[in-house]
């Protein structure tokens, strides 16, 4: 990457101050993975990890509807994967929630 194209760290303010700002008003909600990325600036990623109830309360607390959340599987049915967007305070704030499917509903064809 070239200097010129090269982000700084302060093209990263709108997530980092929206992290901020839900450190102060939901620190008491469960702590998610954090992600603030320069290949997506704007967007602050919250990740669950086999909690989907820490996924759904960061999703009630900043208002996104049920509708709105996508389900999806990975690795082959093992993993099911809820994801959801919102704009808050300036940044795109990503919530994604992981959760291992049970063997036997993968074996046995149920989901």
């Amino acid at each position: 990457m070239s200097e010129s194209t090269t982000l700084r760290l302060d093209g990263l303010a709108a997530p980092l101050r929206v992290l901020r700002l839900l450190a102060a008003d939901f620190g008491h909600l469960p702590a998610p993975n954090v992600q603030v990325s320069p290949i997506t600036p704007g967007e602050l990623s919250l990740c669950f990890h086999d909690d989907l109830g820490a996924f759904e309360a960061w999703r009630d607390a900043l208002g996104v509807p049920g509708e709105a959340v996508s389900c999806r599987e990975q690795s082959a049915g093992r993993t099911r994967v809820l994801k959801a967007a919102v704009d808050y305070g300036g940044a795109v704030v990503e919530l994604v929630g992981f959760s291992d499917i049970p063997a036997a509903m993968v074996a046995g064809g149920v989901r």
